[in-house]
């Protein structure tokens, strides 16, 4: 791959030892790597860990991540090693246990978000927000398939969140940025790189960080990253922030073996990940604390609102109760279509409290949804289950009609014991349930398809 001949230049210009064999280890293979979802899957072993991550593993080769069932039912991420440092961090900054209210402001496709929820402390809430609206989407989906219920997936632009001020804990915001770190994965990011691009990222970053800070309590936390090498989008930034707000700057504890470097020119406590040096790609990361003060006025006006669907119990609660162990703070909620899990307890505007949607209503029938059957509230043995093999495994989420040996009516699939989805069995058919939208568009022949990566070991 041909790197910009300006990039060549402004690594050459810096002549920190930090960035040595960069340009060199830009040209060579990428690492794979898998984040296991912890409620749903034990760490296999035989694997490269991460060093950074307990449930962090390296692959020997990349597979056809499409075609395994367990990365559709949430067993495990894929995600580059070097972001999975944010579960490090919040580990560290969290380490009282106090529960927290976290804003993801930058998260989709969701794999920081995911490895934050892992590391939060028990009771924590989490709001993970993409301005894009198809990306948003996708972000829905795999915080759905994460199985978390405490996660809220939105789509504002940042500026919504200064609306709210002084109401999150921990505020995570991993900008968009020129990519370079990106460059080996994705030709398109050596293609689209210039010194303009560079200049224009960091007025959006700056524009960002202005967004969302009021929205951060005094004496919380603020986490900015970004996939890029060049100072400006860095160290320069961090700088901005510190200077504009009064931050002070948080170093967390890095083992030296791990090979993660530090800032370029700067006093300020910032971590590099150069390929080369880490087994992973390149990122950039720094933890800024918000100077103690009066705390804001919160905007109590919005909490006052009555949800949707809030109100007496219907039948249809009643009977989705049933299937569900509901974690402390949650309760059912349903306007008579659709039966949501929502988080009473998170204290936080509607708009931005997690639900998750459980349930439909069909005339006189009550339908268990996609995101139950990945949520860890489902209450397994309430419903009759069926294992199905690798090759109906991917029927089922191709969106097939299957033949299923099992009983009638509704029935939870399971492949490698854990949930699939939901067929309504017909005994010579079975209705097909997942969603549409997320189905998998590819049709090969599911036969001579190998087992995933994680499946033998499990």
């Amino acid at each position: 791959m041909a790197l910009p001949d300006d990039f060549v230049r402004q690594i050459e210009e810096y002549s920190a030892p930090e960035l040595d064999g960069l340009i060199e280890a830009l040209n060579a293979p990428a690492s794979v790597s898998v984040r296991v979802n912890p409620r749903k899957f034990d760490v296999p072993e035989g694997f490269v860990r991460v060093p950074w991550c307990e449930n962090g593993i390296y692959l020997p080769d990349r597979p056809k991540f499409t075609f395994d069932p367990l990365m559709h039912q949430g067993a495990y991420y894929v995600q580059d090693a070097s972001s999975m440092i944010m579960h490090h961090i919040v580990r560290h900054i969290t380490r009282d246990g106090c529960p927290r209210r976290y804003l993801d402001a930058c998260a989709a496709p969701g794999g920081k978000t995911g490895a934050a929820v892992d590391a939060l402390p028990a009771g924590s809430v989490v709001v993970a927000n993409e301005y894009v609206r198809q990306r948003a989407a996708i972000l829905r989906e795999n915080i759905t398939k994460w199985g978390a219920p405490t996660v809220c997936a939105v789509n504002f632009d940042t500026s919504a969140f200064s609306e709210h001020p002084g109401l999150f804990d921990i505020v995570a915001a991993d900008v968009p940025c020129s990519g370079e770190g990106m460059m080996r994965k994705d030709e398109e990011a050596a293609r689209q790189w210039s010194r303009a691009l560079v200049g224009q990222c960091v007025e959006r970053q700056r524009e960002i960080v202005d967004n969302l800070f009021p929205a951060l309590r005094p004496g919380g936390y603020f986490i900015y990253s970004t996939c890029t090498f060049n100072r400006d989008e860095n160290e320069e930034v961090v700088e901005y922030i510190m200077r504009r707000y009064g931050c002070e700057s948080v170093p967390v504890p890095m083992d030296d073996a791990w090979g993660i470097a530090g800032g370029l020119s700067t006093d300020a406590a910032c971590y590099r990940f150069v390929p080369g040096r880490v087994l992973g790609e390149g990122l950039f990361v720094a933890v800024l604390r918000k100077p103690e003060g009066s705390a804001p006025a919160r905007n109590e006006k919005s909490r006052r609102e009555k949800r949707k669907g809030a109100g007496r119990p219907r039948p249809e609660t009643e009977t989705v109760g049933r299937w569900l162990d509901l974690p402390e703070g949650f309760t059912l909620e349903s306007d008579g279509q659709r039966v949501h899990a929502v988080m009473t307890g998170a204290g936080l505007p509607d708009a931005l409290t997690p639900r998750v949607e459980v349930a439909s209503v069909k005339g006189r029938d009550v339908l268990p949804s996609q995101a139950l059957a990945m949520s860890t509230m489902l209450r397994r043995g309430v419903f009759a289950e069926a294992e199905v093999t690798l090759a109906d495994a991917l029927r089922y989420l191709h969106r097939e009609a299957l033949t299923v040996d099992g009983a009638r009516g509704l029935l939870l699939l399971t492949y490698s014991g854990l949930p699939l989805g939901f067929v309504k069995n017909l005994g010579n058919r079975a209705n097909n349930m997942y969603p549409s939208e997320w189905r998998i568009l590819t049709n090969p022949d599911y036969s001579s398809l190998p087992p995933g990566p994680l499946t033998k070991n499990h």
